[in-house]
């Protein structure tokens, strides 16, 4: 096939793929880059296309390999460019220390507020907490299933809001 019969091709069949690149990467500006890439990429390998295939299927396939290579590529670096004046490339993968006294008071304000909770919402919301279904609970403590699981919710609202300042 020649270059203007390729080209002309080419132009024809392209229409399609704007919202297919949309589809894949849900950013106006990116899938103007992608249709962009891919055209240029099914340009570059002209020769590859064999006359009488799919030109739809082709496109297709070259748009997608784009996307997932970028994408495979975007989640390898993790860096954020820094636009301050020194510029610098962060990287996301920098290990944090986690400041253990201040988890800890924490941990102990969450115990204290589950244990100045009312008996009667305290023991359900333990038991949940530990793992048990709500049948479980109800079982255990001979109670309407409906009664274990309001009271379970009002355990929770009232912790919320005691310990809504994390």
């Amino acid at each position: 096939m020649s270059n203007p019969e390729f080209n002309q091709l080419l132009v024809s069949q392209a229409d399609f793929l704007k919202p297919f690149a949309i589809n894949l990467t849900r950013d106006t500006e990116a899938a103007n880059d992608l249709y962009q890439e891919t055209l240029y990429k099914a340009l570059a390998n002209q020769e590859k296309y064999n006359t009488g295939t799919n030109i739809k299927a082709w496109l297709f396939t070259i748009m997608r390999n784009i996307f997932i290579n970028n994408y495979r590529r975007k989640a390898k670096q993790k860096t954020i460019f820094d636009n301050s004046g020194t510029d610098f490339l962060l990287d996301n993968k920098q290990v944090t220390v986690s400041n253990a006294a201040e988890s800890g008071i924490r941990i102990k304000e969450i115990k204290k507020a589950i244990n100045d909770l009312p008996e009667i919402f305290k023991t359900p919301f333990l038991l949940y907490f530990d793992g048990y279904k709500y049948n479980e609970i109800a079982d255990a403590l001979h109670e309407p299933l409906g009664t274990i699981k309001s009271r379970i919710h009002f355990a929770r609202k009232l912790l919320k809001e005691q310990i809504s300042r994390f």
